[in-house]
């Protein structure tokens, strides 16, 4: 399984597909998504991270750098 930085708190986490899973045998599930949201902007982020964002509006750039000072 392969591993990638959560944009929002910048835990490691993991990410299913892709080479990292040719020869592992760990059927653990990603643990975040890349998203591209409605500015244009493109951010990996981890399931904690995701849950944390507005959903009462489109999400942009900004609220995702805030998760970092949360």
């Amino acid at each position: 399984m392969g591993k990638q930085t959560c944009d929002g708190c910048g835990r490691r986490v993991r990410v299913a597909g892709g080479i990292a899973n040719l020869w592992s045998f760990d059927p653990g599930p990603s643990e975040g998504l890349a998203l591209e949201l409605a500015d244009g902007s493109e951010w990996f982020l981890c399931f904690d991270c995701i849950d944390r964002l507005p959903d009462d509006r489109d999400v942009t750039a900004g609220d995702v750098e805030a998760l970092a000072g949360e």
